[in-house]
């Protein structure tokens, strides 16, 4: 078959041109021009457009949202209780799920755990690979206690024949590995190049959605930690997780950074074993060190990730700096923690501008919410002071620029959380403290971050 002639189209402005350019001609931007196939002729193009919505193959009608009839949606759950967690329950009918993380982080061996119990479970499914030979999955199979795995693969990085091979053998889930390997006939660009990923999601997707597979790709990241290739690509998916955790330590979060079907900013903990991933059903216990007696400069706080209330230990180093004061943090906003020392100092008169600031999330964990302020701060006047924190104590509270602590979502579950674990103490924003008492937790509210530190003192 003849391949169509390709076109170049600019990302910034959408002139074309026949052939690729350093600088668009119309609006004379550079590096702007991406390849795309040839346009069919008019009234094939009319056809094309009517039935490239991702709903099926014809234009669908217009319809008052009070007459469609919304059903559950069909979930196919994968046996690994954190993977479905993840998800919102299980594989959607017909999704696309996009996963990313950094090499050797352990994408391909969750994917190929999560296939074997759906194949085990009567469901078929389809490991395409286009990266390792069959014989290099097989031997990852054995690695992971799985040598009579009956998951069916394929090598093969053609779209399609991919395409082809998944119509055929029908499966439930088919699995992608990689995106990036992927290149159609209808480019002459290269495999990973921004249109064939963008064209090879394209029609991976819209397969998904007229056919009711779920498909399921994997994606390199680059440097900056992000998904390779366009932006659009997390667009067009229904759900994109990420991959984290260093990959000295044992332990794995999946994260939910998009979620069609489910919680936003999920978490998945897995711990890498010699034969796979398992699920830690009490993450709160690895993000915790373990200290026979109190030391200075910890606090644990409770953070919220997704629809999970995670206890995690905050430490915070302070120690005398030279002329240029550092401040570093690992797993917390650096930005952040630089405003927060000054607030400490302008409304608590806890001056650290000669010190260096050091701060860590234990675990590897990364947050992001603003509840972590008041648990940053009491670690630093810890640190600084050399005085440990009672036994049993915790915080959580955002800190705003005027010094007042405001209230974090959901403080109710987060004290519940604490709780039972056996936390004993707590300071959090007065509009967080609980109107009934919790049995076994002291908690004191506070409203300003030097009434905070006054009743740390008299703990």
């Amino acid at each position: 078959m003849a391949r169509d002639k390709s076109t170049y189209v600019c990302s910034n402005c959408g002139a074309s041109s026949p052939r690729w350019l350093g600088r668009c001609p119309a609006c004379e931007a550079w590096n702007t021009l991406v390849e795309t196939a040839a346009a069919a002729p008019k009234a094939e193009s009319k056809n094309r457009l009517a039935s490239a919505h991702y709903a099926g193959a014809s234009a669908q009608p217009i319809t008052p949202l009070s007459q469609i009839q919304a059903n559950d949606v069909a979930r196919s759950a994968t046996g690994l209780g954190e993977l479905d967690r993840v998800l919102g329950g299980g594989i959607v009918e017909g999704s696309v799920v996009l996963i990313g993380g950094d090499p050797g982080i352990g994408k391909s061996t969750l994917l190929l755990q999560a296939l074997d119990r759906l194949q085990r479970m009567g469901l078929p499914t389809l490991y395409i690979s286009g990266e390792e030979s069959g014989a290099q999955v097989a031997l990852r199979a054995r690695r992971l206690g799985l040598p009579d795995s009956q998951v069916p693969i394929l090598t093969e990085i053609g779209l399609e024949k991919i395409t082809q091979a998944i119509e055929t053998h029908q499966p439930a889930v088919a699995v992608i590995d990689s995106i990036q390997t992927l290149y159609s006939d209808q480019l002459s660009s290269a495999p990973g190049s921004v249109a064939q990923v963008r064209e090879c999601a394209a029609h991976l997707t819209r397969l998904a959605k007229n056919t009711g597979i779920a498909v399921v790709l994997v994606g390199h990241v680059t440097k900056e930690g992000t998904i390779a290739g366009p932006r659009v690509l997390e667009h067009m998916v229904d759900t994109v997780l990420y991959f984290e955790g260093d990959t000295h330590s044992s332990f794995r979060l999946v994260r939910a950074i998009k979620n069609r079907f489910g919680a936003v900013n999920e978490i998945g903990v897995f711990a890498m074993t010699e034969t796979g991933l398992k699920g830690v059903s009490n993450p709160s216990a690895i993000f915790l060190s373990q200290h026979n007696e109190p030391v200075p400069g910890s606090c644990v706080l409770v953070t919220l990730e997704g629809s999970r209330p995670l206890l995690v230990e905050i430490q915070a180093l302070v120690d005398t700096g030279g002329p240029s004061p550092r401040r570093l943090s690992v797993g917390l906003d650096r930005e952040r923690l630089a405003m927060l020392l000054a607030v400490l100092h302008r409304h608590a008169g806890v001056a650290t501008y000669d010190q260096d600031v050091f701060i860590n999330a234990v675990g590897g964990v990364r947050i992001s919410e603003p509840a972590a302020d008041l648990a940053i701060l009491l670690a630093i006047q810890s640190s600084l002071r050399s005085q440990a924190l009672p036994k049993g104590f915790l915080a959580f509270g955002e800190v705003g620029l005027a010094g007042e602590v405001r209230p974090a979502s959901r403080g109710q579950e987060r004290l519940r959380e604490a709780a039972k674990l056996g936390f004993t103490v707590a300071i959090v924003p007065q509009a967080n403290a609980p109107k009934k008492p919790i049995e076994g937790l002291t908690v004191h509210g506070v409203e300003r971050i030097e009434q905070a530190l006054e009743c740390l003192r008299s703990l």
